[in-house]
């Protein structure tokens, strides 16, 4: 997930296409984020409308998931996103390889950052950074390597290990591997308004009837309304990529977006920083629309709520959360067969479905429900993929302002 949010090769059989032209004039890890993300869900989106496996049947059918698991052997201690995780995924686990798990969850970023700093990572085997998040991580230094040759990537999607590769290698070694993918964009009450995709817009949040009935994070508001004026042409900024050039022209744009927000803040509800209460937000606390990640609002659909969920115009903002080991793992082989359980298929597949998220590793597309691929197409419909805007890798110093922005804007 988003998280703060978040969101390979040009051959066919590993490509999402080439991102927006514009992402040239960035540094080299922004538009190699970027790009990496755009083409893991164009391809993802292509396989879905391909004849698949029935889900149930082929799970039933395959092989043991882990076949070299540590007997009844130890624990696991992890910091995990809240909804990343959904049952079976743990449980099924733990049966298969003895090993017990203990789950940490957090629901921000800046939550895991500031308990790993907190501890120096003492305590947890395995974190789970958003792929943006890169440069905080290589600073804060709470990480190991991850040893290669113990990893299963061959059964990952190229496009998403290259992902991590290209902006989690340091010092010769890899620090981060692949979860799961999502979006941040617009859902809403279907038995409450009607909305179409041609329409659809993040400034569709401020139209009149909204008034007092949105949700959203702070910091994803002001990126959504950068992404909405630089459309509209009032606040041309490259997509909103010109905002990490540096400090002054960030400035510059998000002194604009914080007096547009203020602005707006008679139509905010309620601000969300977690799965739950986005979904609370929704059934029970009187919000009609919001600006939300895409796991939240397709889980409440999946559950029989009156929600949609949908890319806007602007595009979807797009993420990759993966896994990283700590420099105080005490549990490392036991770390290692969990990375290698969630890289098969059945058990990304397992992620995806129950966290309304989507899949890394090669062929659990195809073992979705029907219901999943139906979403995901609703979500995603006709250019929406073509359109996702990738957050790119952030520096310190973007992440820390952003966050006073998006305080000044809640204070407000």
């Amino acid at each position: 997930m988003a998280p703060d949010l978040p969101r390979g090769s040009t051959a066919p059989s590993d490509a999402f296409g080439d991102l927006n032209r514009e992402t040239a004039t960035m540094t080299k890890t922004i538009p190699t984020s970027a790009q990496e993300t755009m083409r893991a869900a164009r391809r993802f989106s292509r396989r879905l409308m391909l004849k698949s496996t029935v889900y149930g049947a082929a799970l039933a059918a395959s092989p043991a998931i882990v076949h070299d698991a540590l007997s009844s052997s130890g624990t696991l201690n992890f910091l995990n996103w809240d909804d990343e995780l959904p049952n079976p995924v743990i449980p099924d686990f733990e049966k298969k390889t003895g090993i017990k798990v203990n789950s940490t969850p957090f629901s921000q970023n800046e939550e895991q950052i500031n308990k790993l700093q907190a501890t120096r990572g003492a305590g947890f085997d395995l974190c789970q950074p958003t792929h943006d998040r890169a440069q905080q991580f290589e600073e804060i230094d709470v990480l190991q390597p991850l040893d290669e040759k113990k990893l299963k990537l061959d059964g990952v999607l190229p496009s998403m290990i290259k992902a991590s590769r290209d902006n989690w290698t340091w010092k010769g070694a890899l620090y981060h591997v692949p979860h799961c993918w999502g979006t941040e964009a617009i859902s809403w009450r279907n038995d409450l308004t009607k909305l179409e995709y041609k329409n659809l817009s993040f400034g569709t949040l401020w139209n009149d009837e909204y008034r007092g009935k949105v949700q959203g994070r702070p910091h994803s508001i002001l990126l959504g309304i950068g992404l909405w004026m630089d459309g509209n042409g009032k606040l041309p900024s490259n997509r909103m990529l010109d905002a990490y050039k540096d400090e002054a022209t960030m400035k510059k744009i998000y002194d604009v977006l914080l007096k547009e927000a203020i602005a707006r803040k008679p139509w905010i509800k309620q601000f969300w920083d977690s799965a739950d209460n986005t979904k609370s937000g929704f059934m029970s606390n009187g919000v009609v629309i919001g600006q939300t990640w895409d796991g939240p609002a397709i889980s409440l659909k999946k559950a029989g709520s009156p929600i949609t969920y949908m890319a806007p115009k602007e595009g979807a903002i797009g993420w990759v959360d993966g896994w990283s080991m700590t420099k105080a793992a005490r549990n490392v082989a036991q770390a290692y067969e969990w990375l290698n359980y969630l890289h098969s298929a059945e058990a990304s597949a397992k992620v995806a479905e129950g966290s309304g998220y989507n899949p890394v590793a090669k062929g659990a597309d195809g073992l979705l429900s029907d219901a999943a691929r139906a979403i995901f197409k609703e979500a995603y419909p006709e250019d929406a993929i073509e359109r996702l805007w990738a957050r790119p890798v952030e520096p310190s110093w973007f992440a820390e302002l952003r966050t006073q922005y998006a305080e000044k804007f809640k204070a407000a």
